[in-house]
């Protein structure tokens, strides 16, 4: 799933490949799919799109935003993006095809659901991209210790941390994949509520700004495959693919519980539910 260090990644690969690129051939929905989301009918993408230039790429908190004319394309969730030279073989299967006029291309296509949007610019009224294009990213100075204290304050303190950051849209694009490192570095359980943390107040706040930044450095998660295809940079301390390993602090064996809509993983011991 695309959270901020993917975005970012995506984004920074997008500028270095596509921008300013012409657009010469659009295919949309050509491989059906009951959960890939678009904005009005794909059908209209080619008019809308062919002939267009490739202006930039910008990260929105868990979207990437393609500036293309008078429009913005973007891509969240599910969505996976691959950029292909002019030699390579292209697939065949896509929810969204668009081949530039040097004859390199850029595909999307969506595992279990994703959206792809079109629209003009500030015309955009769905709340998840309004909420990613408010709200400062963890990314920028912009998102201190004030504004993480004023996101705590409005909070229930009977709230989760989990709750807290990976639920409401609270700080966009930080969603239940990056939490577990996040939490793991600060030594805290997912299901910790505020109340029982205040005295770890700004050790979390430290590890937000620390692990998304390197996270987002070193090309995003090795959970996650970046736009050529690769792994990202970061090896994920806690996930679904390294849980039944041990701590690699003390030991101790990984546990996994569904919680808040998801897994989350944790170490009982460096990660103590007081």
């Amino acid at each position: 799933m695309i959270e901020i260090p993917e975005s970012s990644t995506l984004a920074k690969q997008l500028n270095q490949t596509i921008r300013g690129k012409g657009i010469e051939t659009v295919n949309a929905a050509k491989s059906p799919h009951k959960f890939a989301f678009f904005t009005g009918d794909p059908q209209d993408y080619p008019s809308k799109l062919e002939g267009q230039t490739v202006h930039e790429a910008q990260a929105l908190a868990g979207i990437v935003q393609l500036h293309i004319g008078d429009l913005c394309l973007t891509f969240n969730d599910g969505t996976n993006l691959r950029f292909f030279q002019a030699d390579e073989k292209k697939p065949e299967k896509h929810q969204l095809f668009i081949e530039f006029t040097d004859k390199t291309a850029l595909t999307c296509s969506v595992q279990m659901y994703g959206g792809i949007h079109l629209f003009k610019e500030d015309e955009n009224d769905d709340m998840y991209y309004s909420v990613a294009k408010s709200k400062p990213s963890p990314l920028t100075e912009a998102f201190d210790f004030y504004h993480f204290c004023s996101i705590w304050d409005e909070a229930k303190q009977i709230l989760s941390i989990k709750g807290l950051l990976a639920t409401e849209q609270r700080i966009p694009g930080l969603g239940n994949g990056v939490l577990q490192d996040i939490l793991f570095r600060a030594g805290v359980n997912p299901k910790s509520k505020l109340c029982d943390l205040e005295e770890k107040r700004r050790r979390i706040f430290e590890s937000i700004k620390e692990t998304l930044a390197e996270m987002a450095e070193k090309g995003g998660r090795n959970t996650e495959k970046d736009l050529f295809g690769n792994p990202g940079g970061y090896k994920s301390i806690l996930s679904s693919k390294t849980w039944k390993e041990p701590c690699p602090v003390c030991g101790s064996a990984i546990e996994r519980k569904a919680y808040l809509g998801g897994n989350v993983y944790y170490c009982p011991v460096c990660q103590s539910l007081k």
